[in-house]
């Protein structure tokens, strides 16, 4: 074990000595391990749904965003601008599919809210609202790209600008290889991130939305640029806010979404390749309990014993993505597993803090997110849920 990894067992020992009781209590309960019952879909999608509700009304700053997480020693956090941005197409979503109103003016307050701090230039800031460093961050201004390009598709012109603003912005800092590098984010460790290919799906949409071919030609450059550094295993080097060779599946998640996004609006094959060949990979971290590890080395083996729960449901709405595309039942299998495990990790009862939410890690004193539930493993929670509804219904399996 490396000097830094006993450091941190230590150090989260004498944390967990010193928390409140119901974090004993909540560790305890997933130390014994998840219960059998899984809810199914759509239960776990309403009561998740609510939680991000719950989120938006108790943020900390009070101002429209969505808070960014409550944490079990803390309460609930400030508003978080990357993951407000990316909440709104789930809500908007999910509003279209029961009708109702009431979720979309959520959706229009996050908007709003995130218009009103938006750079001059176009980007927007990392970190919380909170944060002590305020600076244009190209990924962040990527996530939030996907709100504004949604909102612009749903409530038209209101958002047009904005849009167009965020996006210009990210083109015009773009290298030319196709990499950005002039705003990171000061949040990480320094370097190309091959993750950013998630900025490049912003693109993709404000594309769409715009019928602007710059904005396409910029977020293709980007995400062939990241399968350079691809390897044959369709392992992905860059890929982590901290620790490259121990990424979290949250950031392999983001890289693997990126491409598949690239491949639907470009249908390029050599793109469709590069998403079978980490798909393939990550099949290969799969337990039959759908437990996949929340790190993972070079060689797709287990670098933690615990999982990133946001980083698994990512990964299985990209094996639903990929399942849609090549018909091979093995990605989907693997998602319907992955899915099922995070449901039996959501409590549909208790306190309404953290009922219906998220945890950032299983079991919740793990490495991400510790002790917290976070807005965006709801978010993407929801998504490869729905998704998985979708899928089911279109082979005519509720």
């Amino acid at each position: 074990m490396k000097y830094k990894e006993i450091k941190n067992s230590v150090k989260q020992l004498i944390e967990f000595i010193l928390t409140p009781v119901t974090v004993k209590k909540i560790s305890f309960q997933d130390i014994i391990g998840l219960p059998v019952k899984d809810q199914g879909p759509s239960v776990a999608i309403a009561e998740a749904i609510q939680w991000i509700c719950r989120a938006q009304d108790f943020s900390k700053t009070k101002d429209g965003g969505v808070a960014r997480h409550y944490s079990l020693i803390n309460g609930w956090g400030p508003s978080y601008p990357e993951t407000t941005g990316y909440i709104i197409p789930t809500i908007i979503k999910y509003a279209e599919e029961i009708n109702d109103k009431n979720m979309l003016d959520r959706a229009l307050k996050m908007l709003d809210w995130l218009v009103s701090i938006q750079f001059p230039d176009g980007g927007f800031q990392a970190g919380t609202v909170e944060a002590k460093v305020i600076v244009p961050t190209t990924f962040n201004t990527g996530q939030i790209l996907l709100g504004l390009a949604e909102g612009t598709r749903k409530f038209g012109d209101r958002y047009r600008g904005a849009m167009k603003k965020a996006a210009d912005w990210i083109v015009q800092t773009q290298d030319s290889d196709g990499c950005w590098r002039k705003y990171p984010t000061p949040f990480a460790q320094p370097g190309e991130k091959s993750y950013e290919t998630h900025v490049a799906w912003g693109l993709l949409e404000a594309a769409e939305v715009d019928c602007n071919e710059k904005y396409l030609s910029s977020a293709l450059a980007n995400v062939r640029w990241a399968i350079h550094y691809q390897e044959k295993n369709g392992w992905f080097a860059k890929c982590c806010l901290d620790d490259p060779d121990r990424p979290l599946t949250h950031t392999l998640g983001y890289v693997f979404r990126g491409i598949l996004e690239a491949y639907k609006h470009s249908k390029d094959e050599a793109i469709l390749n590069a998403c079978i060949r980490i798909g393939d990979g990550l099949l290969t971290t799969i337990n039959k309990n759908g437990f996949v590890p929340g790190r993972l080395l070079p060689d797709w083996k287990p670098a933690v014993r615990w999982v990133c729960l946001t980083g698994s449901v990512q990964i299985a709405y990209c094996w639903f993505m990929l399942y849609e595309y090549t018909n091979d039942k093995k990605y989907l299998n693997a998602a319907l597993s992955v899915n099922k495990f995070v449901r039996r990790t959501q409590k549909t009862e208790g306190p309404e803090e953290v009922r219906g939410a998220i945890k950032g890690s299983f079991p919740v004193f793990g490495g991400y997110g510790t002790y917290e539930y976070l807005n965006w493993a709801a978010k993407f929670f929801i998504d490869s849920n729905l998704k998985e509804m979708q899928v089911m219904n279109a082979i005519g399996m509720d």
